[in-house]
């Protein structure tokens, strides 16, 4: 039988039921749901503070997103800052062994539209991150927050910013690679 951390791309029913699995966990061990987007907001936080550490005091949204309790701060390496670091560091060791690193700036469908160029890549890649993160963090959550926890609990906020988001992704996808089908028969790059 072959090794499953060597497979190059998991089926995604069981990554979803693993997803589910470990979403009960953090329900039933520490009544949290799974979200990363806050920890951006306590590292900006940290970031402000060096510098104007009255602002951040003072600030409401700090406070109400990243305050203690017991008044202070959070720590900045709480267990969702340590969720996003084994995030990637998960997906580049998955990737080491599956043997799937291909060191590719770009799917092939990107360079036959927009070229080879990294940094056009990359900038785009940037954007669409931070417009996706600014629109989850103004939904009050973030894609794993409502996407996965607010999902399974069925709130209606999480369902609208899901299927937006999902719109809004076809939109672009439709915007940026045309409407025309792929003339070959080969599966679509992962990006």
């Amino acid at each position: 039988m072959r090794n499953p951390l060597r497979i190059a791309r998991w089926s995604p029913y069981v990554v979803g039921a693993g997803i589910g699995l470990l979403s009960w966990a953090t329900f039933y061990f520490m009544d949290k749901a799974l979200g990363t987007s806050t920890s951006f907001v306590g590292a900006a936080e940290c970031a402000v503070g060096l510098i104007a550490p009255e602002h951040v005091e003072s600030s409401d949204y700090f406070l109400k997103e990243y305050g203690a309790k017991g008044g202070g701060f959070k720590p900045i390496l709480d267990w969702q800052m340590a969720l996003d670091i084994a995030l990637v560091a998960g997906a580049f060791l998955a990737a080491w062994l599956g043997r799937d690193l291909q060191g590719a700036a770009a799917p092939s469908v990107w360079v036959e539209r927009y070229g080879p160029s990294r940094i056009k890549r990359y900038a785009v890649a940037f954007a669409g991150g931070f417009v996706l993160l600014f629109g989850a963090r103004m939904a009050g959550g973030c894609t794993s927050g409502h996407g996965i926890s607010g999902g399974l609990q069925l709130a209606v906020s999480s369902w609208t910013f899901f299927v937006s988001m999902f719109i809004a992704g076809i939109a672009a996808a439709w915007l940026m690679f045309g409407f025309a089908s792929r003339t070959n028969k080969e599966a679509a790059p992962h990006v």
